[in-house]
């Protein structure tokens, strides 16, 4: 290692930063992981094998308690959109912060309808989606949306796909058909999995278009065989997340509603991830398959880092949540709100859309010739900055080479670059940095993995 804590064998250095950091004061990084080790929970997950502490972020780059500089191309997992402490949505807060934290929508508060009007004008014209629900995480957004199509259908049954993630909690557990991410104790009545578009990995053998999208028709078999022929709702990742960037055929979320809508059904479009102008072309990750779900959540990018979630739908399916009591506390919050009305202004006024569209095309141009050189790679797939690049040993058994993708994480680590890894066998590297980056900081990702794939 270099005095400044980056790899000694690199050639590639970081683009230039004009963000000076603050001194680190605080406890040691081995201070910090004791006190985590011992008053934690241990289902709490790191990425490493020596824990990273962060100490400051700026933009699209971290620091470390030493003063090491990143560029975070995983954006603390999707979830800082317009950068670290973007100044404008920071100033914002803070004004918030300093004149009131809290108070609940059982009171009047003027933010929290600013923020729906605008929520509701980012939605495509002539879908009718105003009435907004404001949660602290994805995971209650879909359970929202979840309770909302069973309450409005009449119906039980609930369609999610094979290597999806919707959350944590029990019910969002029930809906991620990934079992790595689920508890055996996970209840999962009335929630079937139906075949996901991932065309790199085929599981009817097939190749598209010749395949006539066979694993989008399967839902109508599903819903055939193993319901009583009538559905809530479908819920979908317009592209899986961590389900490593899988990016289905444009025809096949149009073929899915079409066949749940026939079953009485209502189409729920996942949008933690892939929302807010990550994938270049579109505002919202479905407009990009030409369909019209009926309700739509969203998480992580919304906020740019604050716990902030939201159910959008029509008012009609709305209006079933004033059937009972349904209450929360901190959904609504001034400061949430503050955040998320800041974000969305911010995504609007500096063009975070466009970037994403020119950053993104240049980044996946570049992995694409990655590709070509290093046989390890055996598919590079996604939209704008929503990437995956997917490891295998060998290009035509497509033997996922999940601990070649632990070493790279580990290796791009020592040269200042931050990604993460996901997918079926935990063999996809997950390039989603935050929306504010550079082509220098494209060419930067791009160079680090070439180096570093050239030494595996």
């Amino acid at each position: 290692m270099s005095a400044d804590g980056t790899c000694s064998e690199t050639k590639i250095s970081l683009p230039v930063c004009n963000h000076q950091p603050a001194p680190y004061t605080g406890p040691s990084r081995d201070e910090v992981l004791a006190l985590r080790k011992e008053y934690l929970t241990p289902g709490l997950l790191t990425f490493y094998k020596e824990p990273l502490l962060v100490v400051e972020g700026n933009m699209q780059y971290l620091w470390d308690e030493t003063g090491k500089r990143y560029l975070d191309a995983f954006a603390g997992i999707v979830t800082v959109s317009v950068g670290h402490c973007h100044p404008k949505v920071a100033e914002k807060v803070t004004a918030q912060l300093n004149k009131l934290q809290h108070t609940t929508t059982i009171y009047l508060h003027p933010t929290i309808g600013e923020y729906g009007k605008k929520m509701a004008e980012h939605m495509p014209a002539g879908m009718g989606l105003s009435s907004n629900y404001f949660t602290n995480s994805g995971s209650e957004a879909n359970e929202i949306a979840i309770l909302m199509s069973r309450e409005f259908t009449g119906n039980t049954d609930v369609i999610s796909l094979r290597n999806g993630y919707h959350g944590g909690t029990q019910a969002a557990m029930a809906l991620t058909a990934h079992g790595t991410w689920k508890f055996k104790t996970s209840p999962s009545i009335g929630v079937k999995n139906a075949t996901p578009g991932y065309c790199y990995r085929c599981p009817y053998g097939l190749e598209y278009p010749s395949c006539d999208v066979k694993c989008a028709h399967d839902v109508e078999e599903l819903i055939r065989h193993e319901t009583s022929g009538e559905v809530a709702c479908f819920i979908g990742e317009p592209i899986q997340g961590v389900g490593g960037a899988v990016t289905p055929p444009p025809e096949y979320f149009k073929i899915v509603y079409d066949i749940v809508r026939k079953h009485g059904g209502l189409c729920i479009a996942d949008e933690v991830q892939t929302g807010f102008g990550r994938t270049g072309t579109k505002f919202w990750g479905f407009e990009n398959y030409d369909v019209k779900p009926d309700i739509v959540t969203m998480a992580k990018g919304i906020g740019n880092g604050v716990p902030l979630g939201n159910c959008i739908t029509r008012p009609e399916i709305a209006k079933t949540m004033a059937n009972r009591i349904h209450f929360n506390t901190y959904g609504g919050n001034p400061v949430s709100m503050a955040q998320g009305l800041a974000t969305l202004e911010v995504i609007d006024a500096e063009g975070i859309q466009q970037n994403a569209l020119e950053v993104g095309t240049h980044l996946k141009s570049r992995l694409g010739a990655l590709q070509e050189k290093h046989s390890l790679i055996g598919d590079v797939r996604g939209m704008g900055l929503m990437l995956g690049v997917e490891l295998v040993r060998d290009r035509v058994t497509k033997e996922p080479a999940n601990t070649e993708a632990a070493d790279i994480l580990e290796r791009c680590k020592h040269r200042g670059l931050l990604i993460g890894k996901g997918g079926l066998y935990g063999n996809t590297l997950r390039i989603k940095p935050p929306m504010c980056i550079t082509k220098d900081d494209a060419d930067f990702l791009t160079d680090c993995l070439d180096e570093v794939l050239s030494e595996l």
